[in-house]
């Protein structure tokens, strides 16, 4: 069932450990990284409640929600194919916005459908589950440059534009899982059959956009009061991932290469070097998310995420401070065990506290509560000069010094919060539409 979300969570990985790098290749500065990838939260903002809401009220021979899951694969792997190809920095910015677009409305069915196909009291297990592929997917994503290079293909071979072509292959492979996986979950676990009671729901429902939106809407405003709480440790959480994972590579590229030059092989190994402890801490991910299933049944996944939080914000509040490489991986653990729990432990508090019946809406809307703080990093941070207008604060350069080392302690204060506000949420419970048992 989540093999699929494997393939799909690839494609964030690639994402996450290039983008920065393919940018500087192409002439980016620095400062400008989080606002040349806005890309995944404006479409993570406007695609994934829409999906979510017409997901919801999906009434087709294929399913609910298996027209998305087709729809973003295609385009999420046209994306990964040609973003290495890119020749210039808006190139590269345009390809972006397909891939993300792809990746969103791919996602929030894939989380809806997890709930769909699963009893209350298996979410947590199923959201920890795909958590764990989460984990596996992106440890293999970071990891393959560095295997290409262990297998002989030189970190130094770049094309004309400065990629090296190993970003080139491990997209291609990218692009060509995503859309395999996908699939085969698709075909491997269908959708269960839909009772008459909830095509009779979901028939009564009034169509079109305004009818979408105005669904959007009135879900904002009935939500769920837990729902609203995990808001505040959303905005920590998520700026300070945002963060690590934009500036991770160029902390280590002066701590650990001493070079700040990307054209440099000494930047070429730094970007390897990232990869492999986000392998490393995508790998913890992997083991400790099956791991923390009967944890979560203890102690809640509340308390347990906050936990994992803060032994992620002291992992990212050390790490600039490390010059060994080695080294590294000691606080990659409390990363990973942090990352492990993001991608799952929300949604176990989220899939309990809303309406079975608005589920793609609510998941799609809490995907909101990603992307905002997504969007608030890149315009504090950042800064982009258009000509006629100038967009963003350039906190990077004015609060942090132009140091990616003080963005990597900033992220880790950011975590350490976002397991503060997690206590503060209370779980609820809510009734839903009968559903037949199905197998």
């Amino acid at each position: 069932m989540n093999l699929g979300f494997l393939g799909l969570q690839f494609s964030f990985g690639l994402q996450q450990g290039n983008m920065g790098p393919i940018y500087s290749y192409l002439g980016a500065d620095e400062s400008q990284l989080p606002m040349l990838q806005l890309a995944g939260p404006i479409t993570g903002l406007l695609v994934q409640p829409i999906i979510g809401a017409l997901s919801d009220r999906t009434l087709s021979r294929w399913g609910r929600r298996t027209p998305y899951f087709l729809i973003g694969a295609v385009l999420c792997c046209l994306g990964l194919f040609f973003m290495p190809l890119s020749s210039s920095i808006l190139m590269a910015v345009s390809l972006l916005w397909i891939l993300d677009a792809g990746n969103n409305i791919t996602m929030e069915p894939y989380r809806a459908y997890v709930s769909d196909r699963l009893n209350p009291d298996q979410r947590q297990a199923g959201f920890l589950s795909q958590s764990a592929f989460t984990g596996l997917a992106q440890m293999l994503a970071f990891l393959t440059p560095s295997l290409l290079v262990g297998f002989g293909m030189s970190r130094d071979w770049v094309d004309d534009h400065g990629i090296p072509y190993t970003v080139r292959v491990v997209f291609m492979i990218g692009a060509v899982l995503s859309l395999a996986t996908i699939l085969w979950s698709v075909l491997r676990v269908p959708e269960l059959p839909l009772t008459p009671q909830e095509r009779d729901h979901i028939a009564a429902q009034p169509k079109g956009a305004w009818a979408t939106l105005r669904e959007i809407g009135d879900a904002i405003v009935e939500m769920p009061v837990a729902m609203r709480k995990l808001g505040l440790m959303s905005l920590f959480q998520w700026v300070g991932m945002s963060g690590y994972w934009t500036y991770a590579v160029y902390s280590m590229s002066r701590t650990v290469y001493g070079t700040a030059d990307v054209h440099s092989g000494a930047f070429r190994e730094a970007v390897l070097t990232n990869g492999e402890v986000a392998a490393f801490y995508n790998a913890i991910a992997f083991v400790t998310a099956f791991a923390m299933v009967p944890l979560v049944r203890r102690i809640g996944p509340g308390p347990l995420h906050a936990l994992c939080l803060f032994a992620g914000g002291a992992g990212m509040f050390v790490l600039p401070g490390i010059t060994d490489k080695a080294l590294l991986f000691l606080p990659a653990v409390g990363i990973g065990l942090a990352w492990g729990s993001i991608m799952g432990n929300p949604y176990a508090i989220l899939s309990n506290a809303i309406p079975p019946q608005r589920t793609g809406v609510y998941m799609g809307i809490f995907n909101m509560m990603i992307v905002i703080p997504m969007l608030i990093f890149a315009v504090v941070m950042s800064r982009l000069d258009l000509g006629f207008v100038s967009i963003g604060f350039d906190g990077y350069k004015l609060m942090l010094g132009n140091d990616p080392r003080n963005m990597l302690m900033f992220s880790g204060v950011c975590l350490v919060f976002g397991g503060l506000s997690v206590l503060w949420v209370r779980e609820g419970r809510v009734g839903a539409i009968p559903r037949a048992q199905a197998a």
